[in-house]
């Protein structure tokens, strides 16, 4: 896990802590096909936010609402803005976010046209985000590997490393966010990616224990 220590305010560098919610703590995991758990047999269970809920018990609910091919940018075949599941994850009042974007922005239809544009879409998901009465806590995941396109002329995994990271990176500094790193974290882990690019059952639950100690702050003893 790597936090912009420099740039996130005291509340948001602490821990959840259960004693301060007096109901069950909400969480919205927002994202997209990675999310979701695309490529997974059962990703009603094996999907990260799955894993996520288990891991973190009974005080806690945890919900999906990630969406194949989704995008922060607007311009795009499937923003996150204009699908129903962001106004389900409103709908929710989480109490915690969890947004994991920025994959299929490297898409060559949208990021050489648009990539200019990612920092401000991405910050109008977050003002969004922050509406809702609870005032959720909000955590920015740096997209897991892209395998598939390693070495080729449009090699999407240097686009997500050289310019996507460092503006999800930005956008956490000006909104004073913790960045989850879950680049880092598969970085010699291929095999756990079938597909170049989906992570499988057992990549989601690393994903999850890498979340859930940015969440509790309780490192998972494997």
């Amino acid at each position: 896990m790597a936090i912009l220590a420099s740039c996130v305010t005291s509340r948001n560098i602490q821990p959840i802590r259960e004693a301060d919610y007096s109901g069950r703590i909400r969480v919205a995991c927002i994202g997209d096909s990675i999310t979701y758990g695309h490529g997974i047999k059962d990703r009603e269970h094996d999907s990260y936010p799955a894993h996520l809920g288990v891991k973190l018990g009974n005080k806690w609910e945890v919900r999906n609402f990630g969406v194949n091919s989704a995008t922060a940018l607007k311009t795009s075949t499937r923003p996150y803005l204009g699908q129903k599941s962001f106004q389900d994850a409103l709908a929710f009042e989480p109490d915690v976010v969890v947004i994991e974007l920025g994959t299929n922005d490297t898409n060559a239809k949208s990021w050489p046209s648009h990539k200019e544009e990612f920092i401000s879409d991405y910050l109008e998901i977050i003002d969004r985000l922050q509406k809702p009465k609870t005032k959720p806590r909000i955590y920015l995941c740096l997209p897991v590997p892209l395998f598939r396109d390693r070495g080729k002329d449009y090699d999407t995994d240097k686009i997500l490393t050289e310019e996507v990271i460092p503006k999800i990176k930005e956008v956490a500094r000006r909104k004073h966010l913790p960045v989850i790193d879950l680049y880092s974290a598969f970085a010699d882990k291929a095999a756990l990616f079938p597909d170049g690019v989906h992570p499988d059952a057992t990549g989601a639950g690393i994903m999850a224990e890498k979340i859930f100690t940015a969440l509790t702050g309780v490192p998972v003893r494997s």
